[in-house]
């Protein structure tokens, strides 16, 4: 599918029914009026592979941001030295 203002390509799928291409998220097809059933996004799985279990939070009681693999805080910077502050 194109976006019919600037002509750039769109996420899109094939209706079941008519087999015509319909905007990925759409519930119905605009084509045959078929409803779509709705399609579970792929990060629900779970098998992402991040283990949360093992992720440690930046220590800076303000910041919501967790040590990356580099030893410091994703959100703000901070390098991880073990001890809460």
């Amino acid at each position: 599918m194109k976006c019919p203002y600037c002509k750039a390509d769109l996420p899109s799928r094939e209706c079941p029914e008519c087999h015509e291409r319909i905007p990925l998220e759409g519930r119905f097809c605009a084509h045959c009026g078929t409803e779509i059933p709705h399609r579970e996004p792929a990060a629900e799985s779970g098998d992402d592979g991040v283990d949360f279990s093992k992720r440690i939070l930046c220590s800076d009681g303000t910041c919501i941001g967790v040590i990356n693999e580099d030893g410091f805080c994703s959100e703000c910077g901070k390098p991880y030295t073990g001890e809460a502050e």
